[in-house]
Formats: C-alpha cells, sequence, structure tokens
C-alpha cells in the first residue's frame, strides 16, 4: 500500500531522505521498508542484521538517519549508538518493545542523543501508526546531528549512589508558585539539562513530555536517581510539595493542576478527541491560567505545536513564559510556534533555561515578601 498525503505532493521535487534499517529480524526490515517505502519523502538505501553491517555501510555510504534496534545480538542497539555518537554524531531513531528492559534502554538512548524512539508493531499494519512513524522518522532526518556532549553529560554510572536529596523536600509550597514544562522530541536530554539547575527545595514542577507510558515511568525512575528532588509521575488528588518534580502519566487521560487550599495538586480528566496528544501540553497549561502569576512555564524541543496555544493564555494573564531556542533544540516545532504566537517572552539555549526558571521563582519569592503587609504596633 502506497500512502500520498499533501506533504509528499508539495515537496516531491525535494531529494528523498535516505534510511538506513538496522535490525537483526527480517520480518521488522521487510515491515519498515513498506512503512517507510510509502512516504516520498523517504528512501531506504540500505539494511543491516547487526551493529558490524551497520558500521561497515555508514562508512562507505551516505544516510540522513538511521533506524536502530535496541535488542540485537553481539554489540546492543545501545552500544552502537553511543560508540556512533562518539565517532560519527547523526540522526537515530530507536526501535524498541514495551517491555520494562525495552523501556528503560530506550530511555537511555534518548538520554545519550537518539532523536526518537518508535515501538515494534504488536497489532499487525496499522495506516496510523505507519503515517506517524513516516513523519518521526522524517523529522529526525531534518534534524541536525546530536550532540555528543549533551547525552554522556548527564550519563551516570550503573551505580551511582543517589544524590543527597534536599532537606526542604515534602514542604508544603505555601507561596504557590509553581513551575510548567512542556516537551516532546529531544526532550529527554533537555530536561536533563534543565532540571539539575532548578532549586531543589523549590517550587514544584510539573511536566508533560511526549512519550509512551511505559517510557515516561521508565524516565521518571532514571531523573529520581539522578536528581537531589523527589521525581515520581502524578497521582491525582496528591497536594505538590517543595523539591517535587512531577510527570504526567500516559494512561489515557491529560494531567491537570488545580490550586487548592493547601497548594496544588493534580487531577485526571478525560481525553478530548481534539487534543493533539495525550497527555497534552496544552491541557497542562491551560489548567493554571487562573493562577497565571504565580507560574513559570517553558517549552522546550518537539515536534508540532501541543503547548503554544496554552502558553499563550499563560502569558497574557501574567505567567512568566520560557522558550527554547532554534540553535539547541532537536526539533524546533513547538518552541517555533509559541515564539510566532507572541507567547515566549523570554528565548533562551537549553542550557539557561534552569537558571532562568529558577531565579524567575526567586524573584517572585522576593516581591511576595516586599508586597506582604506589616501589622501596625
Amino acid at each position: 500500500m502506497v500512502l500520498h498525503s499533501d506533504t509528499n505532493e508539495h515537496q516531491s521535487h525535494v531529494p528523498a531522505k535516505k534510511v538506513l534499517i538496522v535490525d537483526d529480524s527480517r520480518v521488522i526490515r521487510m515491515w519498515l521498508r513498506t512503512v517507510l517505502a510509502s512516504d516520498r519523502r523517504l528512501e531506504v538505501v540500505g539494511e543491516a542484521s547487526d551493529a558490524v553491517e551497520a558500521r561497515d555501510y555508514i562508512r562507505a555510504n551516505p544516510a540522513d538517519v538511521i533506524t536502530l534496534d535496541i535488542e540485537m545480538p553481539g554489540m546492543s542497539g545501545l552500544e552502537f549508538l553511543t560508540r556512533l555518537m562518539r565517532a560519527r554524531p547523526m540522526p537515530v531513531v530507536m526501535l524498541s518493545s514495551l517491555t520494562s528492559k525495552g523501556s528503560d534502554a530506550a530511555v537511555q538512548a534518548l538520554s545519550r542523543g537518539a532523536i526518537d524512539c518508535i515501538l515494534k508493531p504488536t497489532d499487525g499494519y496499522d495506516l496510523d501508526l505507519s503515517r506517524d512513524i513516516c513523519e518521526r522518522v522524517y523529522q529526525a532526518a531534518c534534524t541536525r546531528p546530536a550532540s555528543l556532549k549533551r547525552g554522556e553529560a548527564t550519563e551516570k554510572p550503573a551505580d551511582a549512589p543517589m544524590m543527597q536529596r534536599a532537606s526542604a523536600l515534602g514542604q508544603p509550597c505555601r507561596r504557590g508558585s509553581l513551575i510548567l514544562i512542556g516537551a516532546s522530541t529531544g526532550g529527554v536530554s533537555a530536561l536533563e539539562a534543565v532540571l539539575p539547575k532548578l532549586d531543589p527545595d523549590g517550587a514544584p514542577v510539573v511536566i508533560v513530555q511526549h512519550m509512551p507510558g511505559n517510557f515516561l515511568e521508565s524516565f521518571s525512575q532514571r531523573l529520581d536517581r539522578q536528581l537531589p528532588q523527589n521525581v515520581k509521575l502524578a497521582e491525582e488528588g496528591v497536594p505538590l510539595r517543595r523539591g517535587d518534580v512531577i510527570l504526567a502519566p500516559g494512561i489515557g487521560k491529560h494531567t491537570e493542576v488545580v490550586r487548592r487550599m493547601d497548594g496544588w495538586q493534580c487531577r485526571f480528566v478525560a481525553n478530548d478527541p481534539a487534543a493533539l496528544h495525550c497527555p497534552s501540553v496544552d491541557t497542562l497549561f491551560l489548567s493554571a491560567v487562573s493562577e497565571a502569576k504565580k507560574v513559570s512555564v517553558a517549552i522546550l524541543t518537539g515536534l508540532g505545536k501541543d503547548g503554544a496555544q496554552g502558553m499563550l493564555k499563560l502569558a497574557e494573564a501574567g505567567a512568566t513564559t520560557f522558550g527554547q531556542d532554534e540553535e539547541t533544540s532537536v526539533v524546533y516545532g513547538m518552541p517555533r510556534v509559541a515564539f510566532g504566537l507572541g507567547a515566549v517572552q523570554h528565548q533562551l539555549p537549553i542550557h539557561k533555561i534552569g537558571e532562568a526558571l529558577r531565579e524567575s521563582k526567586n524573584a517572585s519569592a522576593r516581591t511576595a515578601r516586599r508586597t506582604t503587609k506589616v501589622p501596625l504596633q
């Protein structure tokens, strides 16, 4: 079956992006070749059944993007990715299973420089899935090679001790400050650059990161090992405390925030068919508009436009907003749309966003102290 889209028609004159498929399964290679051949923007120029064949092909032939299986005999996909990023950085899209082991490896791959990760099929051929895979492989092929140091800087030995927890973790956030972050493609390494620079006992942070539910669970566990903050998936009705870093779970519902007497809480709402993603960045952002003056918000690298409208409403209501710049974005999609709408007040490289978010909350706290009325003596 050949799929023709308006995008394909308009871009038929543009040279197709060259794809190398690396997978030890002949069945998967055939399936993926069929899927990618349905998009005129993509051309499968080679296949490899293991890391050695892939290495030899890359040395002799040009490719714009690689699809790489995580679990292969001999050298694993994760090990090959690490070596590739050292020797010849280029866009890589990982293929993963939904097993716990596969999810952990996928998150490691995204941290080490992979652009994206797609799931191996479990229910046969699906038209929507095929279109999604083609779009993500094409977008990956259009990115600049991933930065080597970005992935290595955040990678830690498996036996690294847990970081010292901040003394104020678990204390109520009485002033009501809150940080909201939205990210998609490239978001794993972006968040690993931002979160360590936030105040470890500061305002709670709630994040929507587009990825499958199992990946989100693995990612939250990874961050919890790396950071002094308390990192976990959102739980409905549980008060958010200082030092909390909360990820919206992939449970088929959206995550919102709501202000209660004892502080902020998360709540889950039914998926809106009109939403671009679930969980949705826009849904999270819009839920905080009534308390916007207490909120700092950042939109990071990602494909599409999720979060742009929500950030605009927050900015108009008094929130402080930040967007990742084009130079450091893996995919300058979500930040670009938000910036174009006028929703981004401060556009910064990724290595400056964490400090800027931290300072914005410190400034809010100083303002709150200055404006607090002192009782007459």
